[in-house]
């Protein structure tokens, strides 16, 4: 296997990259590398750390995409950025199998679509986190950002792959997908999800209604079907309210001596909640029905991330995750059909 991993964007690049891709060397050890970026500064950084690879490819590409730059004019303009580089190449180079990049969402979200462009019979890739639940397993959230606006038909594309990708992802048989909506009532919600409410009923998945956000995480769901505007509403708000939560904990145990005495005796239960919310550890979220892999890591993450999502981009290609997407959409019946009472 073979896979891409834009260098610089992110907020800890390149040492996150090059440290990620040391530590999934030792499981990984049929991975071939190649990363993008200044080249100069990416040997500086492995000879300052006295790393050695085996399989490592450095192409020197040395402009950098960044969050504020427009992402339509980047991508057409920067061609020598790392993240344009690295999408040609995933694009021109059938051999490389997955493209991995901390950079610009927006700029990555771009240049998925104009340059590797959609599995054929998708009608919009989307981007497709997971996420702990109480029970301890993971809900796929999709979409959380890639498409601000949807058609009903989008939203059931969706449901289609992210039922797929759960499925061959976790072993689950039957993922239970449900429709992120502000009330658990089949009549309820936005015109958008009233009209795909009845089309979800039809499709071959284990669709189980509406579920409100606050039952999201609450690992009666496997997949969590949305626009991407409401998925990145829900998806930031998460995140901010878990900050929140983490912060007054610690402010407590800090607020007084008895509190510090008794935070040394949770010290091991509070650790135990830290890990299980740190977005570290679970790598990063695909492009799912683009038809290249293309997985978009957290911009502050670090090599414990960068590691998780080599595994991610591992396990999608092994169990050939699009060739399965492509397969399922392409058997649906046609949009008018669905429509049909």
């Amino acid at each position: 296997m073979k896979l891409i991993l834009d260098a610089f964007g992110g907020d800890n690049c390149p040492g996150a990259i090059i440290d990620g891709i040391k530590l999934a060397e030792k499981d990984f050890s049929d991975i071939e590398y190649i990363v993008t970026g200044d080249k100069k500064i990416i040997e500086g950084y492995i000879v300052s750390k006295g790393y050695s690879f085996k399989n490592l490819e450095i192409v020197d590409a040395p402009d950098v995409i960044t969050c504020d730059d427009v992402p339509t004019v980047a991508i057409r303009s920067k061609k020598d950025s790392s993240l344009v580089v690295a999408l040609d190449m995933l694009k021109k180079d059938e051999t490389i199998d997955a493209l991995i990049s901390t950079g610009s969402t927006g700029a990555i979200l771009t240049g998925g679509f104009l340059k590797i462009g959609r599995i054929k019979g998708v009608s919009r890739p989307a981007l497709c986190p997971a996420l702990p639940t109480k029970k301890g397993t993971n809900v796929l959230l999709i979409d959380c950002g890639a498409n601000a606006d949807c058609k009903p038909i989008n939203l059931c594309h969706f449901a289609m792959m992210g039922s797929i990708y759960y499925k061959e992802l976790y072993g689950a048989e039957n993922p239970r997908v449900a429709l992120l909506n502000n009330g658990t009532e089949d009549s309820k919600g936005n015109e958008l999800v009233k009209n795909t409410f009845p089309l979800l009923k039809k499709l071959p998945i284990n669709f189980v209604g509406n579920i409100e956000a606050r039952d999201a995480l609450s690992g009666d769901y496997d997949v969590l079907v949305c626009d991407g505007f409401t998925g990145n509403v829900f998806l930031k708000a998460t995140e901010g309210a878990v900050s929140l939560v983490m912060g007054e904990i610690k402010g407590a145990f800090k607020s007084s001596l008895k509190a510090k005495i008794g935070a040394m005796f949770s010290l091991k239960a509070f650790k135990k909640v830290k890990d299980k919310l740190d977005y570290n550890k679970y790598g990063g979220s695909p492009f799912i029905g683009c038809s290249k892999t293309i997985i978009k890591s957290h911009g502050s993450s670090k090599a414990e991330t960068i590691y998780a999502t080599i595994a991610q981009a591992y396990k999608y290609q092994s169990a050939k995750i699009n060739e399965k997407i492509s397969e399922g959409i392409n058997n649906l019946p046609t949009f008018e059909d669905l429509s049909d009472d």
